[in-house]
């Protein structure tokens, strides 16, 4: 049996940032390329921080970007509950645990203490220097410990970290990371409050339980990592530890700084892989798949922002990112988000789609605009225009015109092209088209372009001419093609209309 073992753990607080996408994503090809297992564990030790609606949205989000669970909340698995508030009587062993070792000690701080103390020690922190100070299980005697817990007096437990360590934190990515314990403070470990620890010690006793071999997670819990390998050190744990990964950042796309939703408000993308409705203020975030990106563009551009694979490849599949995928090839620095290279993606996935997988897309905007058209006539006009588009909702101002014959012309056009004969040219065109012998664009050009070099007109001035007449403006593809697909007699009625209607 393999013994990789991964996780990703987020925390139901709200929709899922796509850094902590990115973060699930790294997971998975680290884990997948070994033949190991990738776990979804639900954090929500943090009950005051709960949303409804956010587990189910984490679950629906992996599901749509493809990423499938070895193991977790929605599936069960051999080490669960995957669930950290369903697992409150596993945690709180191993808080008497510590209690008893005196690797930790209970506090009975109020919040007013605690303000005071760092009203009058501006630069102090909870911790060997100052803990003999406070009212704890330490600076108070056995007896009156008993008491308070006894009468219900909230409590919490903290690490008692020992001074002048040097504590080593082996990083795959940023290499051996010394810390002295001496700038860490004692931090909480358990409530009473709500009977629940604190991440620190819950994320160490379920990664140890659970068997991770490898934590990779946001640049943002380096800080924690100290701490997390004295808990490892203070149960007994350290020859099984797993492997620490903190990934970069993901940046603003115009300046550093950490991606916030405010970023994308302001620069017009999403943040979240989903579209999210906050449940208190009904806010409505849209998300990468309601703006109409691919989930396998999303899966790509993730990969790619803080890894490459050394090579020039930029399309991946996600069997091929599993392959190549290596921890060593993250970057330490933060990787910018681009919300070009967003749109880049995406159009190329929009290209590797058939033309039938692209009518699919457009055809939601058809039924709602009354349009019934034969599939495969449809294939072909999207096969035509895929190569203009990024998005799905592009698809409609690069087709319309098939659909719906021209109500007005583009000013412009007419300005610069039009002209006193230009009537009569078009009615030509129209009657010289209506004898063309099978009806396609190979045969309209041929025709096209005889008639024009025949009476030596120009040919730049006719065909935008008969491009305003079919479409109303001056875009579209090869002009013969839209004329095949709008049929014989639809386009011969548009060009007599352009011929009496223009002036």
């Amino acid at each position: 049996m393999n013994n990789i073992r991964v996780r990703f753990a987020p925390s139901p607080t709200g929709p899922l940032h796509i850094g902590g996408v990115r973060t699930a994503l790294y997971n998975y090809l680290f884990a997948k390329k070994q033949g190991g297992s990738f776990i979804l564990r639900i954090e929500d030790t943090d009950s005051n921080r709960f949303v409804p609606g956010a587990e189910e949205y984490i679950i629906e989000a992996f599901k749509w970007l493809g990423l499938e669970f070895d193991e977790g909340v929605h599936k069960g698995g051999p080490y669960g509950p995957y669930k950290q508030s369903e697992r409150k009587e596993i945690y709180k062993r191993y808080v008497d645990e510590l209690l008893s070792k005196d690797l930790a000690y209970i506090a009975f701080d109020t919040p007013e203490e605690l303000e005071k103390m760092r009203t009058e020690h501006p630069n102090a922190q909870y911790d060997a220097s100052m803990r003999m100070q406070m009212c704890n299980s330490l600076t108070i005697s056995k007896d009156e410990v008993e008491m308070r817990l006894q009468t219900g007096e909230p409590f919490v437990v903290r690490i008692k970290i020992e001074p002048e360590q040097e504590i080593h934190v082996k990083d795959l990515i940023r290499g051996d990371i010394k810390v002295n314990s001496s700038l860490l403070d004692d931090k909480v470990l358990y409530k009473s409050a709500d009977q629940l620890p604190t991440y620190h010690l819950a994320n160490i006793v379920d990664d140890h339980l659970m068997k991770i071999s490898h934590v990779i997670r946001g640049e943002e819990w380096l800080p924690s990592a100290p701490l997390h390998v004295l808990l490892y050190r203070a149960l007994g744990w350290e020859e099984t530890m797993p492997q620490f990964a903190h990934l970069p950042l993901l940046l603003r796309p115009d300046g550093n700084g950490k991606l916030s939703k405010r970023d994308g408000d302001r620069l017009g993308f999403p943040v979240f892989p989903l579209e999210w409705t906050d449940p208190k203020s009904g806010e409505k975030s849209t998300g990468y798949r309601e703006m109409g990106y691919f989930p396998d563009a999303v899966v790509n551009l993730l990969a790619f922002l803080g890894w490459n694979p050394g090579t020039e490849q930029e399309l991946f599949s996600l069997e091929e990112l599993v392959q190549t995928f290596s921890i060593e090839r993250v970057s330490k620095s933060g990787a910018k988000f681009d919300l070009e290279k967003a749109k880049w993606y995406n159009h190329q996935y929009m290209l590797k789609k058939s033309p039938s997988e692209v009518a699919e897309l457009l055809m939601p905007i058809l039924k709602e605009k009354h349009i019934s058209i034969d599939s495969t006539k449809l294939s072909q006009i999207c096969d035509l225009v895929k190569d203009r588009v990024n998005f799905p909702s592009e698809l409609w101002d690069q087709t319309f015109f098939f659909f719906q014959a021209p109500t007005s012309y583009d000013e412009k056009v007419v300005k610069k092209r039009w002209s006193a004969e230009m009537p009569n040219v078009l009615k030509t065109v129209a009657s010289r088209i209506q004898n063309v012998q099978p009806f396609d664009a190979e045969k309209l050009e041929v025709e096209i372009k005889n008639y024009i070099e025949t009476e030596q007109l120009n040919m730049g001035q006719v065909m935008n001419c008969l491009r305003l007449a079919m479409v109303g403006t001056a875009m579209g593809p090869h002009l013969h093609d839209i004329i095949e697909l709008v049929g014989k007699e639809e386009s011969v009625r548009r060009i007599l209309k352009a011929a009496e209607e223009i002036k």
